[in-house]
């Protein structure tokens, strides 16, 4: 993995890895419009991408912009970093926007979360892990925190396969199913799986 020198910001402008580019998503870096086709019902499968997600398709292009200032204070803020996911080149889709990735930080546990989406083709590559690695090396090689967790809705057992395996890979674990861990936008009340890396854990396994 690389990224960019550091600019005086937390979070690195932009991540590459063996496949993937991960560029900083703000308003520099994508059109609103062209962002609300993907995130709103014009994604004809928006449903099937959002159904282990904690936000529904947007409902305007207005949602959209806010969506995208929202970002812009939570990367000056030092709270979230989210990327915009583009295969490199050699890659089937090579360019376009496959997806979003972010790593959420919780200062005061000093934890880290990582989350990603992505368009429906771009399913069964990898790429999740992928950019998983980078972003757990963020978090600890760039951020100092004590720790990753990674939650997985209970039901969602592909992501659940996924995450256990790179969990593991870094030498992390698997902690248990919280129960009733958070609310959906419908309403309803989900259990996660609850998968974490410690700084030391992650270390131990980078020695290996």
């Amino acid at each position: 993995m690389t990224d960019d020198a550091r600019d005086g910001g937390l979070f690195p402008e932009r991540l590459e890895t063996d496949r993937l580019e991960l560029e900083r998503l703000c308003h520099d870096a994508v059109d609103v419009l062209d962002y609300y086709d993907l995130v709103s019902r014009r994604n004809p499968n928006v449903e099937a991408v959002i159904r282990y997600l904690p936000w529904d398709p947007h409902e305007s292009p207005q949602e959209t912009k806010e969506y995208l200032d929202e970002l812009e204070r939570k990367w000056a803020d030092g709270e979230r970093a989210e990327y915009l996911l583009r295969p490199r080149a050699g890659e089937d889709g090579a360019g376009e926007i496959a997806g979003s990735a972010c790593l959420i930080v919780d200062w005061e546990t000093r934890t880290g979360t990582p989350g990603i989406w992505l368009r429906k083709r771009f399913w069964g590559r990898g790429y999740s892990a992928e950019r998983a690695r980078a972003l757990i090396a963020v978090a600890f090689e760039r951020l100092d925190l004590d720790l990753v967790a990674v939650p997985v809705e209970d039901g969602n057992e592909k992501s659940r396969s996924a995450v256990a395996d790179y969990v593991a890979s870094l030498g992390g674990q698997y902690d248990g199913l919280v129960r009733n861990d958070a609310r959906r936008p419908d309403g309803r009340i989900i259990d996660h799986h609850r998968y974490t890396v410690t700084r030391e854990q992650y270390e131990g396994a980078a020695g290996e």
